[in-house]
């Protein structure tokens, strides 16, 4: 671990807010007395929150006086866990890149590159006016939504480049963008339909295993003599075929998977995980999606749950292009 140390520019002092005071007192009321250190990690995180996000000083006295701890030790827990920032951070937002190695297979580079252009060339650079400010760091713990971000105590998943520059948008405009995944999965789910526990009987109490019979004491049974097993008949009766899904009013035709099917990951904002739910829609090629009509686009888009992403990124567009050149 680098070296962390206090900022050279430091306030004066530091007092918690009415509100804030009064909380940190309810947290430290849980612990057993004689034990109220145990409270300085959130007591301390709420101060960097009241102090635009960053941890002076002051405020570490501050918390050490309030928990009968020593500077020192409050000091140590400071600049030990990174979540706490020593330095001057965005106001609105600094976002922290995920860096390790899922997030970096997945675009975490990418997205380092649209902090670069719109925030700062440089990680800790705080902006003109104050407002934002990125740094890259090691695993975040939502490896299943790769690519990630931090920002504060929220986090953005599943990120495209765009999905990046429209959140930073947001910050700068001082909104506050929707947190959580940004390709439509529900929290860590996977994308599409459901591959295992299809059949609700084997989960919903609905359906009891049978109760095992009772062996009542005495003499054992005699054995039960094997029945000859039938003759196997020489022609198998043919089954008849399964009839195929009929499809939902707008979903767009599906084709047999081809010898060469399409890279449908030319598509900004196309993944392998989408991709592949995409094939299992019978999507294969650039100009089916080229086709498509309002009615197909929206029944996908509502399938996906992407709430307009497909006209947002220009699904379309980029097929069209892209069906040209595969010609």
């Amino acid at each position: 671990m680098s070296v962390r140390r206090l900022d050279p520019v430091q306030p004066k002092n530091f007092k918690f807010t009415p509100a804030n005071l009064k909380w940190a007192r309810d947290t430290i009321k849980k612990y057993p007395k004689g034990k109220q250190a145990s409270a300085v990690i959130p007591i301390l995180w709420r101060a960097q929150e009241q102090h635009d996000g960053w941890t002076s000083e002051a405020a570490i006295r501050c918390v050490a006086e309030m928990l009968d701890m020593s500077y020192i030790r409050v000091y140590e827990v400071a600049t030990f866990y990174t979540m706490f920032q020593l330095s001057p951070v965005g106001k609105r937002a600094h976002i922290q890149v995920c860096g390790t190695t899922p997030c970096m297979l997945r675009g975490a580079e990418d997205l380092i590159k649209v902090c670069k252009s719109k925030i700062a060339g440089q990680p800790h650079q705080v902006t003109a006016d104050g407002n934002l400010s990125w740094e890259e760091v090691e695993c975040l713990g939502a490896c299943t939504n790769a690519p990630m971000v931090q920002i504060f105590k929220d986090v953005y998943e599943d990120l495209t480049p765009q999905d990046l520059e429209h959140i930073i948008d947001s910050f700068a405009a001082g909104k506050t963008p929707r947190t959580g995944p940004y390709n439509g999965r529900q929290f860590s789910a996977p994308l599409g339909e459901l591959t295992s526990l299809t059949d609700e009987s084997l989960y919903n109490g609905k359906t009891r295993p049978a109760p095992a019979a009772r062996k009542s004491p005495g003499k054992p049974a005699a054995p039960v003599k094997k029945a000859a097993a039938p003759a196997r008949k020489t022609t198998a009766a043919k089954r008849p075929a399964k009839a195929a899904k009929p499809a939902e009013k707008g979903q767009p035709a599906a084709i047999k998977k081809p010898a060469r099917p399409d890279d449908l990951k030319l598509i900004s904002g196309v993944g392998p995980k989408l991709e592949g739910v995409l094939n299992g829609l019978g999507i294969y090629r650039f100009d089916q999606i080229a086709k498509w009509t309002k009615a197909e686009r929206e029944w996908v888009d509502g399938y996906l749950n992407f709430k307009g992403r497909i006209e947002r990124d220009e699904w379309i567009k980029q097929a069209k292009a892209l069906a040209k050149g595969v010609k």
